[in-house]
């Protein structure tokens, strides 16, 4: 953990279509209810919302710019941000001057997380093969580096125009906050360090103190370059109830279908309720009365001396007025409760 400033607690979701009494609710009718729910994590204290893209008919959010610009404008203090930007299928250069936009509508407040993402929908989508989805990324995160750290930028690759002392518009008035997302590859974490973006775990299965040897590779990478101690997230799922079995019973439904869905296209078994529960025991899942979750969460924040725990608070075609009481009581109990664990 940094000591520049104190623990942040920030919420995730990718706008998992939600149901009602009527069914499924529509895309559209899930990104004004993401407005909704950002403006109701300010009021409740908490520090980051992010917005993760996707292309998918399961997932509303596949342009997360537009809505990070009007969250911004709804809300005063809360950075917002991506979780994440698929770079590989994305254009470094627009990018770059889309988050620099919104840098001047809302100073220091916009951030970036970048990553492979875990879902191919944007390489066909987009016209990306496949077979380029390594270079794609290593090519783009360094052009998207070099942008953010120098004015007058040459670069030459595979997948990108050639650039020459070209000075990309407009300049963000100080740097962006580009985070890298990462799912466990020690390669990935090393390049984080190297480039000098702060770390995003994403521990979407096990335990959370698997990862304590990525933590402390990045650690030790930024030792080793003799450079400054960057922040480190984890990003994971979860649902806060006003008791640990009204949690599950709201969450597991919604869950296991998301579940389900995404394990056809990948062999994965269907969840059972005896796996759901060893998950939330023994896991990543952050489910249970404002108590338990704060006593993971605060754990898994000591194991890996985090500065960032993120909640991605939407899994599955849950209830919209079960998401905001998620979120309200993950900030009204869960985060001052945290805050008295670690103090």
């Amino acid at each position: 953990m940094t000591q520049a400033k104190p623990l942040e607690f920030g919420l995730d979701t990718f706008g998992d279509i939600t149901r009602d009494d009527t069914g499924r609710r529509t895309g559209a009718q899930v990104i004004r209810d993401t407005l909704a729910e950002a403006e109701l994590a300010e009021a409740v204290g908490v520090n980051y919302f992010g917005l993760g893209e996707h292309h998918r008919p399961d997932f509303a959010i596949s342009a997360t710019e537009p809505l990070i610009g009007a969250i911004l404008a709804r809300t005063q203090r809360m950075h917002v941000g991506t979780s994440v930007t698929v770079l590989s299928s994305d254009d470094p250069i627009r990018l770059y001057q889309r988050f620099a936009t919104l840098d001047a509508i809302a100073p220091g407040r916009a951030e970036i997380t970048i990553g492979r993402g875990s879902f191919i929908e944007s390489f066909p989508l987009f016209g990306f093969a496949l077979d380029d989805y390594e270079t794609l990324f290593e090519e783009k995160s360094q052009l998207l580096h070099l942008l953010q750290t120098q004015e007058k930028v040459s670069f030459e690759g595979r997948h990108v125009p050639a650039l020459k002392g070209v000075t990309v518009y407009p300049r963000a008035e100080t740097p962006l906050k580009i985070w890298r997302g990462v799912g466990g590859s020690p390669q990935s974490v090393v390049e984080a360090a190297a480039m000098d973006m702060p770390l995003v775990m994403a521990i979407i299965g096990g335990d959370a103190a698997r990862f304590a040897p990525l933590a402390d590779l990045y650690r030790r990478a930024r030792a080793q370059m003799d450079a400054p101690m960057l922040p480190l997230a984890v990003h994971s799922p979860g649902h806060v109830g006003e008791t640990d079995e009204s949690a599950k019973e709201e969450f597991f439904e919604g869950y296991a279908t998301m579940h389900d869905m995404i394990g056809r296209s990948r062999g994965w078994p269907r969840l059972t309720r005896a796996a759901f529960e060893a998950e939330i025991a023994h896991g990543s899942l952050y489910i249970g009365s404002p108590e338990t979750v704060a006593q993971k969460i605060a754990r898994t924040v000591r194991v890996l001396g985090l500065d960032r725990f993120t909640l991605k608070y939407s899994s599955g075609p849950q209830r919209p007025e079960v998401q905001l009481r998620n979120i309200a009581l993950y900030g009204e109990k869960v985060i001052p409760r945290v805050r008295e664990l670690l103090a």
